[in-house]
């Protein structure tokens, strides 16, 4: 089963999907948690917050820290995996590939967004896939912002179509959007 997790800043969404692929499996079985975060970044606030995640999780978990999140999910497809997040992602995507300014996204870009789609598609275990919810907050006053806005709920879009359940958190409780099986 793959299910994709949407919610604001501080919903809960995290929590609620760490739960969830807990409860999808037997208690002592591993689960690869990849994180496409920048753990060694200057901003101590950050680091508190990835410190919070990973201190949260069970001691049997594997964490990977990568932005190769397709190449990661070829690699192992048979091992339950936890994905967390997919904003950090795309924001270190758009960085890597100079997305922020021009007309369009560069095609790098694009590729590798369905790169990673195809792999989420193709994934035989079960995933959990985090996302921000872009709908629920200010809509940006600046260019760039405008953009990882509208990339990002485009890939969400993309994301909910080939997983097999989406729910929303909000305020720590999950509202099913797409139940399983739908």
């Amino acid at each position: 089963m793959r299910t994709l997790v949407l919610g604001g800043i501080r919903s809960g969404k995290s929590r609620w999907a760490e739960d969830a692929i807990t409860a999808s499996l037997d208690p002592d079985q591993p689960v690869r948690y990849l994180a496409p975060g920048v753990a060694g970044t200057d901003d101590a606030a950050w680091a508190r917050r990835i410190a919070e995640h990973r201190d949260r999780r069970p001691a049997h978990w594997s964490t990977v820290e990568t932005c190769e999140i397709a190449t990661q999910l070829r690699a192992s497809p048979d091992t339950p995996t936890l994905v967390d997040d997919l904003g950090v992602w795309l924001t270190g995507l758009l960085d890597r590939h100079h997305g922020w300014d021009g007309a369009a996204v560069p095609a790098a870009v694009r590729c590798e967004i369905e790169d990673t789609l195809a792999a989420v598609a193709a994934f035989a275990s079960a995933l959990v896939v985090v996302s921000p919810e872009v709908g629920l907050t200010v809509v940006p006053s600046t260019a760039s912002g405008r953009r990882f806005a509208d990339e990002l709920g485009a890939l969400n879009q993309k994301l909910a179509a080939v997983c097999d359940r989406v729910v929303l958190v909000v305020a720590g409780q999950a509202v099913p959007i797409k139940p399983s099986g739908l």
